[in-house]
This record gives C-alpha cells, sequence and structure tokens, in this order.
C-alpha cells in the first residue's frame, strides 16, 4: 500500500494539511477579533457568524478584506496595552525596594556569611547609586 503513495501524494497531502491549519487558523482569529470588538452589536456579530458558518471561505475573506485593517490596529492597540501593563508593573516591582532596604538584605545576608564583605560592599554601592 505504502508502495502506490508517491511523493506527489505525500506533497498533495502536506498541502492540503497545510491549507486545513490556514482555514480554522484563520477562522479562530476572526472568531477573536469579532468577540472582542465593542463596536459592533450582538446582532452584527451574530451576522457575521452565521456567514461565517454557512459560507466559510467567502465570509472568511468578505471580513478580512473589509475589517483587515481594523483587526490589525485593534490587535496592535491590545499589544500595546499588553506592553504598557507589564513595564508599570516591573516598575512598581523594582520601585518596590528602596536602597535601605537592599542594603539591610545585603546586611543579613553578610551577617549570616551567606556573601563576603566585598560583595556586601559591591550591593551597598549599587544600592545607593541607583
Amino acid at each position: 500500500m505504502l508502495a502506490a503513495y508517491t511523493f506527489g501524494d505525500v506533497m498533495w497531502t502536506m498541502l492540503v494539511f497545510f491549507c486545513w491549519i490556514l482555514f480554522f487558523w484563520l477562522l479562530f482569529g476572526i472568531f477573536g477579533d469579532l468577540f472582542s470588538r465593542h463596536d459592533v452589536s450582538g446582532w452584527g456579530k451574530a451576522a457575521w457568524v452565521i456567514l461565517v458558518i454557512i459560507l466559510p471561505f467567502i465570509g472568511i475573506f468578505i471580513y478580512l478584506i473589509t475589517q483587515g485593517h481594523g483587526m490589525s490596529e485593534r490587535a496592535q492597540q491590545r499589544a500595546q496595552a499588553q506592553q504598557s501593563e507589564v513595564d508599570s508593573y516591573v516598575r512598581s516591582v523594582a520601585a518596590s525596594s528602596s536602597p535601605s532596604e537592599e542594603i539591610a538584605k545585603g546586611k543579613q545576608l553578610l551577617e549570616s556569611g551567606a556573601i563576603t564583605q566585598a560583595e556586601f560592599d559591591q550591593l551597598k554601592a549599587n544600592a545607593l547609586s541607583a
């Protein structure tokens, strides 16, 4: 049976599998964008879902043609919002310990023997310079 499965058949199978994955990726991307929108009413979303389910290829292509630019803008806005949240979290965590707290922690480590005097001096210099 495997002898009848030629290289062309393998390539065709790979192409069909790739297109199948691409179709579902587009479908999930469109549904994700559609349901995260606040400017479309519930009836509008229902109409898009019905169109994409009943006529999948035509519905996907129409959505991409009419809403493609907006999809990229909304994705960029979501990415920027997530990045700003991460940045603010990092700033809050980094600013939560003052130089005196860092020096106190370093002093505890020095007294416990976990670090040497030279390491404590370096930690203290870093805390005071920040």
